[in-house]
């Protein structure tokens, strides 16, 4: 069965790191890049998030690397971010029970859903305990399909996966970020 990972997972994730500075070019070929979005006050889950993004062939985005964004929150922030977002070939929203605080997250995942649609779309829940996620069942998460680990039907060792709750069926990450 599939399940999400926890906030301390993702932070053990977040520490054992290789990488010294999260990942960004503004050249990068959309194909790859994936944005992103998470609240602030989830900085400590987000290089967790990265990693896993990048190991499984994806070029995460996140807003607070990105050289070109304004220095203080604008119209032009926001405009931006809309770029940014269409630009990405995948959108991740990286949820905890902070994301309901942000004024940042819904907005982004509105920009995402009206560019993308729900396929290109994955809600990435870090819980605070494991298989405890009902605060993350707002209204409209359930459009989209979550990032979790478990056993996948055909392979022989558990994964980061795709997962369609609905459906009741899953891709490996890898093929979902490289668009299967």
């Amino acid at each position: 069965m599939p399940r999400n990972i926890t906030r301390d997972e993702l932070k053990n994730i977040s520490a054992q790191s290789t990488r010294s500075q999260p990942m960004f070019k503004a050249n990068a070929s959309a194909q790859n890049m994936t944005f992103l979005s998470h609240s602030s006050k989830d900085k400590d889950l987000v290089m967790g998030a990265m990693e896993i993004i990048a190991n499984h062939g994806g070029l995460p985005y996140i807003d607070e690397v990105d050289p070109e964004m304004p220095r203080h929150t604008s119209e032009e922030t926001a405009d931006l971010l809309k770029q940014r977002i269409n630009q990405c070939n995948r959108f991740v929203l990286l949820t905890s029970e902070n994301s309901k605080e942000s004024r940042w997250v819904p907005w982004e995942l509105g920009v995402a859903d009206g560019s993308k649609g729900p396929a290109k779309i994955a809600v990435f829940a870090a819980s605070t305990i494991r298989d405890i996620d009902s605060w993350s069942s707002w209204e409209y998460m359930g459009l989209y399909p979550r990032i979790t680990w478990g056993q996948l039907q055909g392979y022989p060792n558990e994964m980061w996966m795709v997962y369609w709750p609905k459906a009741n069926n899953a891709v490996p990450l890898e093929k979902w970020l490289k668009g299967y």
